[in-house]
């Protein structure tokens, strides 16, 4: 290579490393993936192509289908939304056969190349496979290492592979086996789906971190997804959500659910209800939609604006909460910002003003709206601050009196590692800075966030068991397990005493123990089986 060529390739990763770090100032939180996979469906990979479009918020850097065409599974998958990856028709045509998974990627480990994309597919003499994941592996760097010291060689840096050698790896006979005890090895939060050409499976981690849902079509056939959105897309009935320690095995017979682990909890990720889920999904009974406007009148009731003139909600995700803090309080709910559905994804120069621009070619204030008003800002997070201090600044500019920020969730002050992108305090405005300090440095009139306590109220699970249900540690600190490989980056608050973590459970968490979920029938090995023609076992 000439020295010309050397100084190119340079200054292009310098670029890539700059623009990264650019669209980390200016993006939101990321959720890592979605995924859905069907058994036994005539179009099976244009019906995934449907579902993943309708989790196409949980992911945008790339995707991909693998579908089993009688026996033989065939992969295709590309970077870019799911419509940039699937533009040749030919693509879906390829994927012949009545069975598929897919998923949409965000990348929270492993790098942003074609080769990190899902789902992944290995060919091994005797069978094949393809594996698609949500969630982040806690343990995966400890696991990684031990398996390359062992032989393994990796085609990607993602951790969604490390299960792949695992099941490669057991010494158990069956398949299923294989699998059970891979399944104990990983650590973390993970929904996984596995496609092979006898069966479909989905598994779910012991704490439920990441939603999961079973539906069934019309005809009888089952359907695994991140969230009920995508079922309704399609027109299937919900029929359950999978539960923590669960894993199912679909084939030509119907549905099995069988468990590779007792020692279970629940421990729903309550940013699902903040800001992942759509607001049309329902997730272990509570609507997503329902549960935000929750949030948002216990907003008001906690942190009032008694000056306020109306309210505007930053679109999308935040559109739910400020509908529930007008509602409370009586003040108009008005249209103040309007978000531009069609922005293409590019990387924006690492410069003050162009990163301003992205946020206002996202957003814009309506003039009309704002003007001479003093205005409360409802949003759902504040994670970095950048984003909402160029949305205060374009609504002041707009004429707004006076902005109130409102955040319908309590403070971020500690990274997540099942499966967010935020796996540092580096970037965390809140675990850097006191409530005035973030205020002065978003520019807004006053700023107050929901509290813990009203959050999990507002959200409202109907859950009976130990703890509340659901994962509130970036707020609080309680981990609800270990983090294994991240823990040395949580040296300093261990140390002050202000995060702590709950172990591994050790007891069984019984999905009786939340009012939505039904009774269902047990065969005498401890699976529960469900009909493939007929929803069984569970009461409408």
């Amino acid at each position: 290579m000439s020295i010309k060529s050397i100084a190119q390739k340079q200054a292009i990763e310098q670029h890539a490393r700059e623009s990264e770090k650019t669209r980390v100032n200016v993006r939101s939180l990321n959720e890592e993936c979605g995924i859905f996979g069907v058994w036994g469906c005539e179009d099976a990979a244009q019906l995934t192509y449907y579902g993943l479009h309708a989790l196409q918020h949980r992911g945008q850097e790339g995707a991909g289908i693998v579908a089993n065409n009688n026996g033989h599974l065939w992969q295709e998958r590309g970077l870019g939304l799911l419509s940039d990856v699937f533009r040749d028709p030919e693509r879906i045509k390829a994927l012949v056969g009545k069975s598929a998974i897919g998923h949409v990627r965000y990348a929270t480990a492993g790098s942003h190349g074609v080769e990190n994309i899902q789902p992944l597919m290995v060919n091994f003499h005797d069978m094949q496979l393809a594996l698609a994941h949500n969630g982040n592996l806690t343990n995966a760097m400890s696991l990684r290492e031990q398996l390359e010291e062992d032989g393994s060689i990796f085609q990607s840096s993602s951790d969604s592979e490390i299960l792949l050698h695992l099941i490669r790896r057991s010494k158990a006979t069956t398949f299923v086996d294989k699998l059970k005890e891979s399944l104990n090895t990983v650590r973390g939060g993970f929904a996984y789906l596995l496609l092979t050409p006898e069966g479909l499976y989905a598994a779910l981690d012991p704490h439920a971190f990441r939603p999961f849902v079973v539906g069934q079509m019309p005809e009888g056939n089952y359907i695994v997804t991140s969230e009920t959105a995508a079922l309704d897309v399609i027109g299937a009935r919900f029929v359950r959500d999978v539960q923590p320690g669960e894993l199912l095995i679909i084939n030509d017979d119907g549905l099995t659910i069988d468990t590779y682990t007792d020692k279970t909890t629940l421990n729903i990720d309550a940013m699902e209800y903040i800001y992942f889920a759509r607001p049309d999904s329902t997730i272990y009974g509570v609507n997503v939609h329902k549960a935000r406007k929750r949030m948002g009148a216990a907003l008001a009731a906690e942190q009032p604006v008694p000056e306020a003139d109306i309210v505007v909600g930053v679109p999308n995700s935040s559109l739910s909460a400020a509908a529930g803090f007008a509602e409370a309080t009586g003040l108009p709910n008005e249209l103040g910002l309007v978000k531009n559905q069609y922005i293409a994804r590019t990387f924006i120069e690492p410069t003050q003003d162009k990163r301003e621009r992205a946020v206002r070619m996202k957003l814009s204030a309506v003039k009309d709206v704002v003007r001479n008003k003093n205005v409360v800002l409802v949003d759902d997070s504040i994670v970095r601050g950048t984003t909402s201090m160029y949305i205060i600044r374009m609504l002041k500019e707009a004429g707004a009196k006076s902005v109130h920020v409102r955040i319908a969730s309590p403070v971020f002050k500690f990274p997540s590692f099942y499966g967010i992108d935020m796996q540092t305090t580096d970037e965390l405005m809140g675990a850097n800075n006191t409530l005035d300090e973030m205020r002065t440095k978003i520019e807004a009139d006053s700023l107050g966030f929901l509290s813990v306590k009203a959050l999990v109220k507002a959200i409202d699970l109907p859950y009976d068991g130990k703890g509340t249900g659901l994962t509130t540690a970036y707020f609080d600190g309680h981990y609800p397990s270990p983090i294994y490989d991240y823990e040395a980056s949580l040296s300093q608050f261990i140390a002050e005493g202000s995060v702590d973590f709950t172990e591994e459970p050790t007891t069984t968490y019984h999905p009786r123990q939340v009012a939505s979920l039904r009774n269902e029938a047990l065969q005498d090995d401890g699976t529960i089986h469900l009909d493939s023609q007929t929803i069984q076992g569970v009461e409408a």
